[in-house]
């Protein structure tokens, strides 16, 4: 594709990178139609619109979201192959046009019913399990992992205080999403509001078209934009071998950080789903359990700007462990919510959590293996991420079924970050043989 001069990164007036930076931070913007902050406020409106009851539209999820996570790992090589501002438009554009199509489920329904003359819950339900399936592949799979994929490759050195910036943003933007879409669909319905935001989609994707690229070195760029100093002291200031994805599977780090990448998102995501459930079993009011959202989010930004800043000098396992140990405190807090600690234990422990997923899931797999296969390494990561999000609701829920409280599942986490903590003594950087990093 051929560029003018001021679409040209070479010719740009200052480093490309620190542009790609803000679009890939705005891609995953984009993306929140295709989250679960930005499905949960519709929840209520559509099932009641399409007749399904709560379980319904929530199983419905569970199934798109599960059938989503199949097919990540595969985006995850197109991203390899055909580049960031390939596979980015195309997911922008199916994200788009998944919510033209949500915005008439109704009258899709209803089309579907009359043609068969069978009017039954199974219907509405099919048709937003596909839905949800197209949310979530486009949405928080493929838009999400190739805007975050291209903002890592086009640095190294500053990757850590580059994704800081990213990391604040993109907490922000999901933390304000909720009021803006509930606005949306209290001025527009719901429908409207599906709209509105698919046009915001197809603005993206020209966007993404225009100016998203894939790498500095196709333009005849270096990673940050300058060649190190001899007397830098960050961790990749020195050339370091790229991992083909078979080797990086084999690798015990791979395993390691990316189940540990899956049980904060199985964690945050059940806990999230289930609050005001979780803290009346405890004793607090409704109130007590909304408003819990904003210590957690203060913790976590507060880890996640601090230990960005910092990852690009310390060893990638030290953030790890600290991320375990949050792991620890939240299922601790989990399990004892009902006494005096408990509450403090899980804003520390789900703060820890979220501010470090934003460091790890972002810098872990172009640090451990390179950036050439990044695509299909952090595509499988992403697959079991998404997977664990998906299980989380439903195993919450029977936790509450089987025991009448949540320590069941609570203690189950414990009792997987003790395996996590004792298998990843050895998960050791595979790029250089002195595992400095």
């Amino acid at each position: 594709m051929k560029h003018t001069n001021f679409l040209n990164p070479a010719k740009f007036p200052f480093f490309y990178g620190y542009f790609i930076a803000l679009l890939g931070t705005i891609g995953i913007w984009a993306s929140i139609p295709g989250q679960t902050v930005g499905v949960s406020t519709f929840t209520d409106p559509v099932k009641d619109t399409l007749g399904l009851t709560r379980n319904q539209f929530s199983f419905a999820y569970m199934l798109g979201t599960l059938a989503s996570s199949l097919l990540i790992s595969r985006a995850g090589r197109w991203f390899d192959k055909y580049g960031a501002q390939l596979v980015a438009a195309g997911a922008s554009f199916l994200l788009s046009i998944s919510l033209f199509l949500a915005s008439w489920s109704q009258p899709i329904t209803s089309t579907i019913q009359s043609l068969f003359n069978y009017h039954h819950w199974i219907i509405p339900f099919t048709v937003m399990v596909i839905l949800f399936f197209l949310f979530r592949f486009s949405g928080q799979g493929v838009l999400t992992m190739s805007s975050r994929n291209m903002i890592m490759k086009w640095f190294e050195r500053f990757r850590g205080r580059v994704n800081a910036f990213s990391a604040l943003s993109i907490s922000l933007g999901f933390s304000i999403a909720p009021v803006i879409i509930d606005k949306l669909i209290t001025s527009q319905g719901w429908s409207g509001a599906w709209r509105i935001m698919g046009v915001g989609l197809l603005v993206m994707t020209f966007l993404i078209i225009l100016f998203y690229r894939d790498s500095p070195e196709k333009h005849g760029l270096k990673p940050d934009g300058v060649p190190p100093k001899s007397d830098c002291k960050a961790l990749e200031s020195k050339a370091l071998k790229n991992f083909e994805p078979q080797q990086a599977f084999k690798s015990r780090a791979f395993w390691m950080y990316a189940l540990m990448l899956a049980f904060n998102s199985f964690f945050i995501t059940g806990f999230t789903f289930h609050v005001v459930s979780i803290f009346e079993d405890a004793g607090f009011a409704r109130s007590q359990a909304i408003s819990v959202f904003i210590p957690i989010s203060i913790v976590s930004v507060s880890f996640s700007l601090v230990f960005n800043f910092i990852s690009d000098w310390v060893k990638l396992k030290g953030i790890l462990y600290v991320m375990i140990g949050g792991g620890f405190l939240a299922s601790l807090g989990l399990a004892m919510l009902h006494t005096d600690c408990g509450l403090y234990l899980i804003i520390l422990g789900a703060g820890i959590l979220g501010g470090l997923f934003s460091v790890l899931n972002a810098i872990a797999w172009p640090r451990l293996f390179g950036r050439k296969f990044i695509g299909t390494i952090s595509g499988k990561a992403m697959s079991m991420i998404v997977f664990a999000s998906a299980l989380a609701p439903f195993l919450f829920s029977q936790s509450f079924s089987l025991f009448k409280s949540y320590s069941g599942v609570a203690w189950l986490a414990f009792c997987f970050m003790v395996f996590i903590a004792v298998a990843s003594v050895k998960a050791d950087n595979p790029r250089l043989p002195n595992k400095q990093i």
